[in-house]
């Protein structure tokens, strides 16, 4: 049986980024729909106040609010914004201008669809409990859930196109989830996100970045393996 050729590879490859893609776009529809209809609202009050005791107040030590601060800032404007111009920075840096300009292009364009879909949706934000931090835009969709996905997965799907070691591209990529889940847990334990604000955030973030990642592959190319230099005649 003959090995699959680099063809049938990225084919393969691109037909499971696709299936990715519709599939965070299905989930993303699904949940507006139902968000719009009220039918989330028994899972997600039930969801809210599994993290809260009987006074509202959120599960775990008094230093776990400061942790999850923490946490959920990860997936602010202000540290994404920092992180994505050095990266950009760097990119540019190395010539590879196309990638950095798609890394821009990506929290620019996640940013303004957030406020869109805000502004669209206009969901409330959670009253049954205390919010854990300060809060000013509509609920839904999540935009630290949507714009962690949209940054994190971005970075590491620009880093793992030129890391040729396996096993570090998968740690870089489930590193860049474990990020983005941890963003999404943390709006919901503070009390300022509804469970289906997170989950369509992520999925419109998720969805955003692979649509970004599709583009890197377009515009910006690799380089092909070099074919070998041929064997001088003896």
């Amino acid at each position: 049986m003959r090995a699959p050729t680099l063809r049938q590879h990225l084919h393969t490859r691109s037909l499971a980024l696709l299936a990715a893609l519709f599939a965070a776009i299905w989930l993303f529809v699904e949940l507006a729909e139902d968000m719009a209809e009220g039918e989330t609202h028994g899972f997600d009050r039930a969801i809210l106040l599994a993290f809260r005791n009987p006074a509202a107040e959120p599960l775990g030590p008094p230093w776990l609010q400061t942790v999850m601060r923490d946490i959920t800032a990860l997936g602010g404007l202000t540290v994404l914004g920092f992180v994505t111009l050095a990266v950009a920075g760097l990119l540019w840096a190395q010539s590879r201008r196309r990638s950095a300009g798609l890394l821009l292009l990506a929290i620019i364009g996640g940013q303004v669809f957030s406020h869109v879909a805000k502004a669209v949706f206009d969901r409330p934000r959670p009253d049954l409990v205390p919010h854990g931090t300060l809060v000013s835009s509509a609920s839904f969709p999540s935009g630290h859930a949507m714009m962690a996905a949209v940054v994190w997965l971005t970075l590491a799907a620009m880093v793992t196109r030129v890391q040729p070691s396996r096993l570090v591209r998968v740690y870089l990529t489930a590193l860049a989830i474990a990020v983005t889940v941890a963003v999404g847990f943390s709006r919901v334990w503070l009390g300022v996100h509804w469970p289906t604000d997170v989950l369509a955030g992520w999925a419109a973030g998720a969805a955003w970045a692979l649509i970004c990642r599709a583009l890197a592959e377009l515009l910006d190319p690799l380089p092909g393996p070099q074919p070998a230099a041929p064997t001088p005649a003896r």
